[in-house]
C-alpha cells in the first residue's frame, strides 16, 4: 500500500513527467513489438537484429513530444468542455480528431523523415497523411469516446498511451507501406 501511495504522490507532484514516461514507454514498445514481429518472427526463419536507430526515433517522439502535447491539450479540453454529456463528448471528439490529430500526424511524418535524413522531408507525409488520418478516425473516435466518457482527466494521457500502443503498431505498419 505504501508503494501505491508513493506512486500517487509522484503522479500528483510530477504529472507531465509520469505521463511522459508511461506514454513514451508504450509508444516505444509498439515499435519494438513491430520489429519483433517483422524481424524475429515473420522473417522467413532468418532473424534480423533490432534497429535501435528507428526505436530511438520513436522514443524521441513518444517521450519528448507527444505526451506533453496531450497533457496540455487534455487539460485545456477538459477545462473548456466540462462533463460527459453527449453534446460535450461530441465537441471533444471533433476537436480532438479534426483539430489536434492532423497536425500531430504531420509532425510524426516530417519528424521521422528528418530523423531518417530523407532528402524530401514532406514526401512521406504527402503520400500517407490522408490514409493515416482515415485509419485514425476508425481507431481513435471509439477510443476517445470511451476516454471522454469514463476516464478521469488525470488519467487521460496514460489511457491514450495505452491505446497508442495499439495505434502506433498500426502507424508503424502504415509507415512501412508504399503509397
Amino acid at each position: 500500500m505504501a508503494a501505491i501511495n508513493a506512486a500517487k504522490r509522484i503522479f500528483r507532484k510530477h504529472p507531465v513527467i509520469v505521463n511522459s514516461l508511461v506514454y513514451g514507454t508504450l509508444y516505444v514498445g509498439a515499435e519494438f513489438s513491430q520489429q519483433t514481429l517483422t524481424r524475429k518472427i515473420l522473417n522467413n526463419g532468418k532473424p534480423a537484429p533490432y534497429d535501435a536507430r528507428v526505436i530511438t526515433h520513436y522514443g524521441v517522439l513518444g517521450l519528448g513530444f507527444f505526451p506533453q502535447v496531450y497533457y496540455y491539450w487534455y487539460k485545456w479540453l477538459d477545462g473548456r468542455y466540462v462533463g460527459t454529456a453527449a453534446k460535450t463528448v461530441v465537441k471533444k471528439l471533433l476537436l480532438d480528431q479534426f483539430v489536434l490529430t492532423p497536425p500531430l500526424l504531420v509532425v510524426f511524418y516530417v519528424s521521422m523523415s528528418l530523423m531518417e535524413r530523407k532528402s524530401d522531408l514532406f514526401e512521406e507525409c504527402r503520400n500517407k497523411l490522408i490514409p493515416t488520418f482515415k485509419t485514425s478516425c476508425v481507431f481513435w473516435l471509439p477510443a476517445q469516446t470511451m476516454n471522454f466518457l469514463w476516464i478521469p482527466p488525470a488519467a487521460r494521457v496514460i489511457y491514450v498511451g495505452t491505446c497508442a500502443f495499439a495505434w502506433v503498431n498500426i502507424l508503424c505498419w502504415i509507415k512501412r507501406q508504399d503509397y
